[in-house]
């Protein structure tokens, strides 16, 4: 059976200054943001909306404080308030792991909106923009936990093959949720979000089919998941997770549904148009 390697979370230490994979993983993260902007900005219907490189610069600046700020606050308030509230100093220890997607998305859209009234950007149009670059990011993250051994998966059967022990919890076999996350919630996502993105889309779009294929992707691998706490809702107990993923999945579904529909109605308006 595997078991966690539980690496040292430091990754270079010299002298009192300690680097930790954690940090390094969200560094790989934003650096990955800007090598796919720089591919993204070269596809023609992108090009063609005025991107450029200058715009990834000056929006990983704002992109940054977002995830940070966000997926940190999302950590304390979604997650573990009680004990953050017990511990205030620890709200701000975000080396030792603990970023909630769901607060540091919403951080990212404020973050975004704020760089759009700055630069004439509609919030949407932006969010269509960098969607493909996110999943990538977003398996970055669940890597660093993955090393930090945090997230551990629920008990699983012995015979699975990768079926792991987590020293720092128990000597039970356990599915290593990170990794399951990082591959679906990570890089599934981004081969589907950027392989539907390559060519033009209603307004909307791209936005709508990441949020409904995040939502749809994390409510799933949550199932492997040790639960944060369960929420019981008509009957049924779902984690945290799942219940935080559940919106996702109702806004990808209004946004496609929007998308298409005002698609539809423009085509038509410039069918009849052209037979005038």
């Amino acid at each position: 059976m595997l078991i966690h390697p539980m690496p040292d979370p430091v990754a270079i230490a010299i002298g009192p200054i300690a680097i930790r994979w954690y940090g390094l993983m969200y560094l790989l993260a934003f650096l990955l943001f800007i090598g796919l902007g720089r591919m993204r900005v070269k596809q023609p219907h992108i090009a063609a909306a005025g991107w450029r490189n200058e715009d990834l610069d000056d929006m990983l600046f704002y992109g940054v404080l977002g995830v940070v700020i966000g997926g940190r606050l999302g950590e304390v308030l979604f997650y573990h308030p009680v004990y953050y509230f017990s511990n205030p100093s620890q709200i701000f220890a975000v080396w030792k792991g603990g970023m909630s997607f769901h607060g540091g998305f919403l951080g990212v859209m404020l973050a975004m909106w704020l760089w759009g009234r700055r630069h004439g950007r509609k919030l949407m149009d932006i969010m269509d923009f960098i969607a493909p670059m996110v999943p990538l990011g977003y398996a970055c993250g669940r890597i660093g936990n993955f090393i930090n051994a945090e997230l551990p998966g629920r008990v699983a059967d012995p015979s699975l093959p990768w079926a792991m022990i987590w020293p720092n919890v128990d000597n039970l076999p356990r599915h290593p949720s990170p990794i399951y996350q990082a591959l679906v919630d990570g890089l599934l996502l981004f081969i589907v979000l950027w392989l539907f993105a390559r060519k033009p889309r209603p307004r909307l779009a791209v936005s709508g089919v990441f949020a409904l294929g995040y939502g749809c992707a994390r409510f799933f691998t949550e199932y492997f998941r040790t639960p944060d706490y369960d929420v019981h809702f008509a009957g049924i107990t779902i984690s945290a997770g799942q219940m935080l993923s559940v919106p996702m999945i109702v806004l990808g579904l209004v946004l496609l549904y929007v998308a298409y529909q005002r698609h539809g109605r423009d085509a038509a308006s410039g069918n009849a148009a052209s037979r005038m």
